[in-house]
């Protein structure tokens, strides 16, 4: 998740492609270059431990631009292929 959250302050979209899974993964991804990712507070994680093939994490990531300060608040689910933690999908709140 943290990972995750890096790429998108960074604008890495190749990685953030990459961590998703095949299943649910956009065939473009276009961020919004005016925001900036700046804090990221997870919120609770279940599973998610080497020994597990699922997991998930609950976190609220704050951002800033035009428009003022922001947050965006999910609850994502995350699963485990050939030993690589993929981002499946999340349920904004």
């Amino acid at each position: 998740m943290r990972s995750r959250f890096t790429a998108f302050a960074v604008g890495d979209v190749d990685y953030l492609i990459r961590s998703w899974h095949p299943d649910t993964r956009p065939a473009q991804l276009d961020l919004d270059d005016s925001l900036i990712w700046y804090r990221l507070d997870i919120e609770s994680v279940s599973a998610g431990t080497p020994f597990d093939s699922v997991g998930r994490v609950s976190f609220v990531a704050y951002h800033r631009g035009p428009g003022g300060r922001g947050e965006l608040r999910e609850f994502s689910r995350f699963v485990k292929v050939d030993g690589e933690w993929l981002y499946v999908d999340g349920d904004v709140g």
